[in-house]
């Protein structure tokens, strides 16, 4: 009933129709993308990454805070923004997910494809572990009756066990999910999101079994992340490794 309640508001039409123009825009989409990593950016750093003028990003961070998109926050004499909450962190990864084509482009430069690949071999999706090393994870917890997939995403009593043991706080908040689905956008196939998804990220990064790789969102799985992913899911480096290609994902 609230979603039918929400669908016959007159308001909704106007403000979808300004959610869909913030993202209409090049520059405004490469920020929401940059912003998944988690991180407070400058508005000098997205400049930089966007390869426009600072004049130019700071009419395009405005305008996307005032849209609730971002938040902004003064450290000094920097102004950093960041994602306004997880739940805008999954309108931009869906939005991504459902306009990239399955197929690839050849990558514009050696840098682009090294991006690339490492992008679609592991990366963050705001909070929790995607592309190939996320999927694997995803995967492999579901094979060993962790998670189940055939009724949406829900955790087991044996996963349950298995993550509170490993050392994960389940601890929900809000209207967060203990765990959802979230399509992978090069993958084209799920990964785990949710509470529960954050936690495995979080104890994979502080742990020292995944690291991340430069300064975007880009992670691998170390030596130590290798033997423990074998030991505790059963997972063999060639089910996240990327394979050889001229291309890069878009």
């Amino acid at each position: 009933m609230d979603s039918i309640a929400r669908a016959s508001d007159p308001d909704s039409v106007p403000r979808l129709a300004a959610l869909a123009a913030l993202l209409a825009d090049e520059t405004r989409a490469a920020v929401c993308l940059a912003l998944l990593d988690r991180r407070a950016w400058t508005a000098g750093e997205l400049a930089r990454h966007c390869g426009v003028a600072p004049s130019t990003i700071s009419e395009h961070l405005t305008r996307l805070v005032e849209g609730g998109l971002l938040v902004g926050e003064r450290q000094g004499r920097h102004r950093y923004v960041r994602l306004a909450d997880a739940g805008v962190a999954r309108l931009v990864e869906d939005l991504a997910a459902y306009t990239t084509p399955a197929t690839l482009r050849p990558a514009a430069s050696l840098r682009a494809h090294s991006a690339g690949a490492a992008l679609a071999r592991g990366r963050t999706c705001y909070d929790h572990l995607a592309g190939r090393l996320g999927v694997a994870i995803t995967d492999a917890l579901t094979a060993r009756g962790l998670l189940r997939q055939d009724a949406g995403f829900a955790i087991t009593d044996a996963g349950l066990a298995w993550l509170t043991d490993l050392g994960a706080d389940l601890t929900t908040s809000g209207k967060r999910p203990l765990a959802r689905p979230c399509l992978d956008w090069t993958e084209r196939r799920h990964h785990l999101a949710g509470t529960a998804g954050a936690e495995l990220c979080r104890l994979f990064l502080s742990r020292g079994w995944t690291e991340r790789v430069g300064t975007g969102r880009a992670v691998r799985a170390t030596e130590t992340g290798r033997t423990e992913l074998n030991r505790l899911l059963g997972i063999h480096p060639e089910e996240f490794e990327p394979t050889t290609s001229n291309t890069a994902p878009i």
